[in-house]
């Protein structure tokens, strides 16, 4: 998950995935704005969302939106006076970066849209990546000259545990089997398995 979604900001968990997929967090102290807060927090708990909530207005907000970005939080909805006397919160968003101001009644919707819109992003952009750096192969030497520079898929019966030898040592590994359908099989000695190649770290 780190180094498929990761990126130099820290963590980029899938929403899925989230041990905490919204963060609630009371910016600084202010009328009403606590208990907005977790008038949110609580909504978006009770309809399924896995959400903590942060009103440690002691502690620097920037410090707090940093430890919330570097742990990979997919959302982070940001409550604070200014914002809460215009009705709105502001939605940040961990996959892009991108900070919406939306109102207080439409919050909990726009966060479950964001959820889902994110989960599927971050799936197309790993599935666009191995796609863009996996090459079909025939032989071993084409093998290691694609796994310089991402994925080999080359058939099993030409790797055999003499070419996986080769391949390790020349520091390539062989990293699954599949079917020619994408499933994983139950033997090795399955017919027609495609093995994946990359080199190792």
């Amino acid at each position: 998950v780190i180094m498929v979604h990761g990126d130099d900001n820290g963590l980029r968990v899938p929403p899925r995935l989230a041990p905490i997929q919204a963060h609630v967090m009371v910016v600084k102290s202010g009328d009403g704005v606590v208990e907005a807060a977790r008038k949110l927090h609580d909504g978006l708990r009770d309809s399924g969302v896995r959400v903590a909530f942060d009103d440690r207005v002691a502690t620097p907000f920037g410090r707090r939106a940093v430890d919330a970005e570097l742990k990979g939080y997919p959302v982070r909805i940001e409550v604070g006076p200014q914002d809460l006397a215009a009705g709105n919160v502001v939605l940040a968003r961990r996959f892009d970066g991108s900070k919406t101001p939306v109102t207080l009644d439409a919050a909990a919707g726009a966060v479950r849209d964001a959820l889902d819109a994110d989960q599927q992003a971050l799936y197309d952009a790993a599935l666009r990546f191995r796609e863009e750096h996996t090459v079909e192969v025939e032989s071993l030497v084409e093998a290691q000259d694609a796994a310089a520079a991402g994925w080999a898929r080359v058939p099993w019966p030409l790797v055999g545990a003499a070419g996986e030898a080769e391949l390790n040592a020349n520091g390539i590994t062989v990293r699954c089997l599949v079917r020619p359908d994408g499933s994983a099989p139950d033997s090795e000695d399955e017919p027609d398995l495609v093995a994946y190649v990359a080199r190792s770290y």
